[in-house]
């Protein structure tokens, strides 16, 4: 990778597409003609608050090797700031259609953080769709409620309504996207700090700048504080009959890394890959090492 050329030119060719009436973007990389007839497409969603820049680091290497393709989910990204009723539902359908018009053959889905979740749902819901899934950090908001004792969970709703009114939120959106904010908050994110540099502030930032920006992140926070944003891996990950392979950064400070096994132990076609000195977007943090594993897995199934 030539760290001189922009992460725009590294993540391949980009388009818009238009989904029930919503542009949103999407990128794409084909290897030589003969090696796409012969592996399967792969299908990258990044997390909260990223984009298709995410997987600058990923994008060009697995594209030496497969058809890839990266989606800006709705809110995010080049996608469209829309007012909408944000659930891991939402995006299923987003993906679910994306994958119907443009890839229509089955594929390895690659998610970190929300992606993930919206990757394992896709799979569960549209299985025809998925032949393999790449789990990187993989939240479980179910969890939340379960982690607050009884006495403290009206407390807590209580401030988050506070918290959620269109006043307060849009006030601290316009707080929240400053770059030398966004740096501290991309610190909790990451191990390494050398790891936040200023490309990956821009990619951060720059969706932040769209019309639209800070009514849809209104709308994504309080979908995030409702329990119907997205189901308990324990009900979901055991009903998968296909290939799965679970990435943990073990200095994760925003999801607890012991969650890694117990998510492992509840299908046996899990195969779990620790890694040290890595946070929440080991992608994007320690991508050499995370690029190795990727293909190394994706050439086995």
């Amino acid at each position: 990778m030539n760290p001189s050329v922009s992460w725009q030119q590294r993540v391949g060719s980009q388009r818009d597409w238009v989904w029930q009436g919503w542009q949103t973007r999407y990128t794409y990389i084909r290897p030589p003609h003969s090696l796409s007839r012969l592996v399967p497409p792969v299908l990258m969603l990044h997390g909260f608050g990223t984009s298709i820049g995410h997987w600058r680091h990923n994008l060009p290497v697995l594209g030496q090797h497969y058809p890839v393709y990266a989606l800006d989910l709705l809110g995010f990204g080049g996608s469209r700031k829309a007012w909408a009723t944000y659930t891991i539902d939402l995006w299923v359908n987003q993906v679910y259609e994306f994958w119907q018009t443009l890839i229509q053959h089955p594929m390895v889905l690659v998610g970190n953080s929300i992606g993930s979740l919206v990757a394992l749902s896709a799979a569960a819901t549209h299985p025809e769709m998925v032949k393999g899934l790449i789990l990187i950090n993989l939240p479980d908001f179910s969890l939340r409620e379960e982690a607050l004792p009884g006495w403290l969970r009206p407390v807590v709703s209580t401030v988050e309504g506070i918290v959620a009114s269109p006043v307060v939120l849009q006030s601290l959106f316009y707080l929240l996207r400053r770059p030398s904010i966004v740096q501290k908050w991309a610190g909790l994110a990451y191990y390494n700090p050398s790891a936040i540099d200023a490309e990956l502030v821009e990619i951060l930032t720059q969706p932040a700048r769209d019309r639209g920006a800070a009514a849809t992140f209104s709308a994504l926070f309080k979908a995030m504080t409702s329990s119907k944003f997205g189901p308990p891996i324990k009900a979901v990950l055991p009903t998968l009959d296909i290939p799965l392979l679970l990435i943990w950064g073990r200095q994760d400070r925003m999801i607890p890394p012991q969650l890694a096994q117990q998510f492992a132990d509840l299908n046996p076609n899990v195969k779990l890959i620790e890694l040290d000195q890595a946070g929440h977007c080991p992608h994007d943090e320690c991508p050499e090492q995370v690029n190795r594993i990727l293909l190394d897995w994706l050439a086995g199934i």
